[in-house]
């Protein structure tokens, strides 16, 4: 599996989503995801998951330095006190003593709190050695520079739904000059890949799935990651096999059709999953 450096730090071009994973089948869809070669996990507060994704984290056979784990605050916890309670929580959840990383999961609104006490806690837990990088999920370009010169300790990423049809160029612009990673959920746009037709004609070419080669075009994209869901062995083995091909400039091109791409940075909150 390709790696990513980014600010020094060296990140798995592809990691597990976590998302709607729950229960038993979260725990074991963690461990076998690991014993494949994954080493880059993604959960969140929300998810309501990270006790499981501790356990199958446990249950490999992989040592916790070799892993690149991220969660992410809830709404819900954005003052000073709740950053650091919930951070806690969570480690004790996951079975571990520090985060690789820890995001603000949407941008903070006015009765949460303000950017700069939930950034200001976060460089807090990155001091006390919790949390090795934080960042922001969901954010535009111009909420992450202003993230970027509040925070003191370097936005390592901006987390944000980006595929084939939700064009992410501007944000990911200002992320390559700026050295952030840009980390791509939700990458095979919920299922919508898996019948287009230049996505399967590609495949053909390659003997890949339009789903691998929409992978494929993201992780081959200098700065960016992708995390998409799995929960079966299948899926799991199909999406690490996105390493063995390239794209060519004119198919990375064909599959960014500007006919069939949205632009803006998100959607509203009701029509994304966390």
């Amino acid at each position: 599996m390709d790696d990513i450096q980014i600010q020094g730090t060296s990140v798995p071009a592809l990691g597990l989503g976590t998302w709607q994973l729950t229960g038993q089948s979260c725990r074991e869809t963690v461990e076998t995801a690991l014993g494949m070669g994954y080493r880059h996990i993604d959960t969140a507060q929300a998810y309501g998951n990270e006790r499981q994704v501790g356990l199958g984290m446990d249950a490999a056979a992989v040592d916790r330095e070799d892993v690149f784990l991220t969660t992410k605050l809830d709404g819900s916890n954005r003052d000073e006190r709740s950053v650091r309670r919930s951070t806690r929580e969570s480690l004790n959840k996951l079975g571990t003593d520090y985060l690789d990383l820890l995001l603000i999961h949407w941008p903070n609104t006015p009765w949460m709190a303000s950017l700069s006490e939930t950034l200001g806690a976060m460089n807090d837990l990155v001091e006390e050695g919790l949390v090795r990088h934080i960042g922001v999920s969901n954010f535009s370009p111009s909420l992450l520079d202003r993230a970027r010169d509040i925070s003191s300790a370097p936005i390592f990423t901006d987390q944000v739904q980006y595929h084939p049809y939700w064009d992410q160029r501007k944000l990911l612009d200002y992320c390559r000059i700026h050295d952030v990673l840009l980390t791509a959920y939700s990458p095979l746009a919920r299922g919508g890949v898996l019948d287009d037709p230049a996505l399967v004609q590609i495949g053909n070419k390659y003997g890949k799935s339009p789903a691998q080669v929409a992978l494929r075009w993201l992780v081959q994209q200098d700065g960016v990651a992708a995390i998409p869901k799995a929960s079966s062995r299948e899926h799991l083995e199909a999406n690490l096999a996105v390493f063995d091909f390239e794209l060519t400039d004119a198919e990375m091109e064909r599959i960014r059709d500007p006919s069939k791409v949205k632009t803006g940075v998100q959607f509203v909150r009701s029509q994304l999953p966390f």
